[in-house]
Parts: C-alpha cells; structure tokens; sequence
C-alpha cells in the first residue's frame, strides 16, 4: 500500500480515534506516514521494528523506515525474520532485478512458506536499491529438531517469562497441541529470537543502524530478541500493532513491552484458530 492510500484509509478510521502518526493529524497530507515516528525516534545501533503479520500498514511503515533511515546514510543492514541465517543480498548491485535478489536470497515458495514475497519484496528491493545488505535472521529449519531438544535453552528466560512463552506456544496453536509439544516448540521460539539477536549483532556498525523486521512477539523485551542481546548494546522495540476491534489501544496491550507504538487502523477479524483446526484435520 503507497503512503498516500494509507493515510487515506486511516483518515476515514479517525471516527473511532485511530491515530497514524504526525501524518494523520493533517488528514490529507500526503508527507510519508512514517516520516515523523521514524524522524522521532532515538539514533540507536539496533532498532527492532515489530509487526502483524497480515497488516499491509506494517510492511508500508517498513519500507518507508529503510528509505528514511537509508537517505540519512544511517542503515547498516536489514535483519529479516523472514529469512533464515545466513541467506543475504551482500555484494549484489543496487541495480539487482528481483529476479536477482530472490535467487541471492532463496526466497521461493517453498522456502519462504507463509512469507509472500509480493508482501515482503518491497521492503527487501527497498534496502537492496539503496546499497544495505538484507539478512537473514531466523533459525534454519535444519537446526529446528536439534532446538527441540536443547533444554538449556530453556535457561535463556526467567522461570517466570518461560511460562508466558510456553503460553503463548498453547494460546497460539488454539490451545490444539498435545502437552508434551510445548516445551520442544517454546525452544525453537527461543532459539529464533537467540539467531535474530545473533545476527543483529554481527551486523553492527559505528554510527549506524541495523533495523530488524520481526513479529510483535519476536522484539517484545521480557520474551524475545532483547533478551539474547549482550549488555551495552543500545536498542529501541518499536511495534506496530493494529487497533483491535473493541478498541483496546496498542500502547495499553504493549505496555512495558516496547519504546514506542506505532498504532494503525483495525484489521477485519480473521478466525485463525478454525484455519487451524482444518489444517490438523479436526
């Protein structure tokens, strides 16, 4: 979605309070809608962008945030959640076609499963035309079934933040898994925002910023990526998150959880859980 639609669509929500950015208090500006949270925001060596997934607003706010960041000569690297380690556009032209980038990247359907690249292409082709390497930052599905069984990796959070994480592993399979699949499933979560942090990490330049794209439950301080960060390294969570339907506000469901909150219109409600049921055949 371009800048001019989305602030479009958020002016036809400010009957029910929706506030998009700097952008929307004009409504009709057509300044970028990202423009004033990103020109906001804190120079830091990692920011950790977060979205839903199936919000269209979130991925426009990525690409407007590399172009933004890169313009200043401030983007070091992209990190992407959509990407497994070690996969990256590095010594690609800014010149590389798509067609050149999604085979540098190996993103096809069936690697990048659940990743549209007509979603997420623009983003990438965003950093790639303005010279800063994209990276893979997730785990490797290979690594997965070792993950499973690494219970050290359960040492990774408080006793306290494991339980939510082990929740959040239930609520979000609908509460369908078998017991005994939550424990070896909370590890992979861990063990993905541990290769997320890992590759931010490696990435860092002085006097720069790597931004990492990830879901909302992968930047989120008392479970995700922050805590796999090693100590002094400066970062600012950013999440964006859609208005639910019954008008609960981002920064009140967030609250503690990131620096800032990017709220954006509501999304139609989508009944995940019955997906799921089909999908496992019940």
């Amino acid at each position: 979605m371009n800048c001019r639609r989305a602030v479009t669509r958020v002016c036809q929500k400010m009957a029910i309070g929706v506030l998009f950015g700097a952008a929307l208090a004009a409504c009709g500006s057509t300044a970028p809608a990202a423009s004033a949270q990103v020109n906001q925001l804190p120079v830091v060596p990692l920011l950790l962008l977060g979205e839903q997934h199936d919000a269209p607003e979130h991925q426009a706010l990525q690409r407007e945030t590399v172009a933004l960041l890169s313009q200043r000569g401030q983007l070091a690297a992209v990190v992407m959640e959509m990407l497994e380690q070690g996969r990256s556009t590095t010594g690609l032209p800014r010149s590389a076609s798509e067609a050149e980038v999604r085979q540098a990247l190996q993103w096809s359907g069936d690697a990048n499963a659940g990743w549209p690249w007509a979603v997420y292409g623009p983003v990438v082709m965003a950093a790639v035309a303005a010279g800063v390497p994209v990276l893979g930052g997730n785990l490797p599905r290979a690594n997965m079934h070792t993950a499973m069984g690494d219970s050290t990796l359960d040492e990774r959070l408080t006793p306290d933040a494991l339980a939510q994480q082990q929740s959040n592993i239930r609520e979000g399979h609908c509460n369908l898994l078998p017991e005994h699949q939550i424990a070896p499933l909370t590890r992979i979560q861990i063990a993905r925002d541990r290769s997320l942090a890992q590759v931010a990490v490696v990435a860092l330049k002085p006097g720069q910023t790597v931004l990492l794209v990830a879901g909302n439950g992968h930047v989120r301080r008392d479970l995700g990526v922050p805590r796999h960060l090693p100590a002094g390294v400066s970062h600012h969570v950013v999440m964006a998150q859609a208005v639910t339907a019954n008008g609960v506000k981002p920064a009140a469901q967030w609250a503690g959880q990131a620096d800032t909150v990017w709220a954006t219109p509501p999304r139609p409600p989508t009944d995940h859980c019955t997906e799921m049921k089909k999908h496992m055949g019940r």
